[in-house]
């Protein structure tokens, strides 16, 4: 399943908040819709929001060239500030937008068409980088007979295959695992996406409510958990999905495992340390239910998306340049040499 696909009139875009009750892709024709898509959560998980943005920059050319044929690389500028503002904490997004802005640098006589050429690149290499880091993780879970993965991280959230899903996928062709998944509440990405997923790849998989995760750690039932990032600073603190922190922090006091999929462009090097992240807050609203959205209400709603995992509770991290074993500074600078 690809969430993204570049046709010639625009890309289409798989609408998961649809999932799985329908299958809708929508045609997004300027920048400024692709923004909306990763704003609104259409789009979503920190590499297709990357590889999204790519494409969003291709119709931002294509527009601007149309309309201001001698301006258009400085008109482009709201169209990427619009793209850079619409998800602030995958660091894909960022990735992405720097990569193109260098090719937009070039004097090229059809820069539309390199720019197009660049996003289909980082799409292309996402693939690969995602089934390298499969091959990675699984060797880590030949002897395991459980595992645990909290919100979306396949297909469904990358270029495809997946992350930390990927690695799952990779660990089931090789020997059969019982497979867990949390809901992954508000959303409910694990619950709509993840078993979504796992059930058109015919891999059985267990859903459990997010609050019974450290129930099921203390059984014995699971042997790791995997999770992808949005964002990985320079000493390996990792922000990923509200609820993780909570995984990792269980996941040490039961003696169970921890694992970190994503690829390269998660890494941000010139952040620091976790605490140096900033966390994404949503609209209330999408917590709260009636009668508290009434006028009088008194009741409001705290709904950061993400948290932050110390690396000292993070285990391995698997990216497709090599995996990291007990993060730390020294050993994420490994991975550049």
């Amino acid at each position: 399943m690809r969430p993204l696909i570049w046709e010639d009139e625009g890309l289409q875009v798989l609408d998961q908040r649809r999932l799985p009750a329908e299958l809708i892709y929508e045609t997004c024709c300027t920048a400024e819709a692709v923004a909306d898509a990763i704003s609104a959560m259409r789009v979503r998980g920190a590499p297709a929001i990357g590889i999204a943005a790519a494409y969003g920059v291709v119709l931002a050319a294509r527009q601007r060239l149309a309309q201001t044929p001698t301006g258009w690389r400085e008109a482009m500028e709201a169209d990427l500030e619009r793209l850079a503002r619409s998800r602030p904490t995958a660091v894909n997004l960022f990735w992405a937008l720097d990569r193109m802005r260098a090719v937009l640098r070039e004097d090229t006589p059809d820069p539309a068409g390199r720019l197009l050429r660049e996003a289909i690149a980082i799409h292309e290499a996402d693939i690969a980088a995602n089934r390298r880091m499969g091959e990675l993780g699984a060797e880590y879970l030949r002897d395991a007979q459980g595992i645990l993965t909290h919100c979306n991280t396949g297909s469904l959230a990358t270029g495809g295959y997946g992350t930390a899903l990927g690695v799952i996928r990779s660990a089931c062709r090789q020997r059969a695992k019982a497979i867990f998944a949390t809901e992954t509440r508000p959303w409910s990405q694990g619950a709509r996406l993840t078993v979504w997923e796992l059930n058109q790849d015919r891999i059985p998989a267990t859903l459990i409510a997010d609050s019974a995760a450290a129930l099921l750690m203390r059984s014995g039932r699971v042997q790791w958990v995997i999770v992808g990032a949005d964002r990985i600073a320079a000493n390996g603190d990792t922000a990923n999905k509200i609820g993780t922190y909570a995984l990792a922090v269980a996941a040490r006091h039961h003696g169970v495992r921890f694992m970190v999929v994503a690829p390269m462009s998660t890494v941000d090097w010139h952040t620091g340390q976790g605490g140096d992240i900033a966390i994404e807050e949503r609209d209330s609203r999408e917590l709260l239910a009636e009668p508290f959205l009434a006028a009088d209400s008194v009741i409001g709603a705290w709904n950061p998306v993400f948290d932050v995992t110390p690396a000292e509770l993070i285990d391995v991290i698997v990216t497709e340049r090599g995996v990291v074993e007990r993060p730390d500074r020294d050993a994420m600078r490994r991975l550049l040499t």
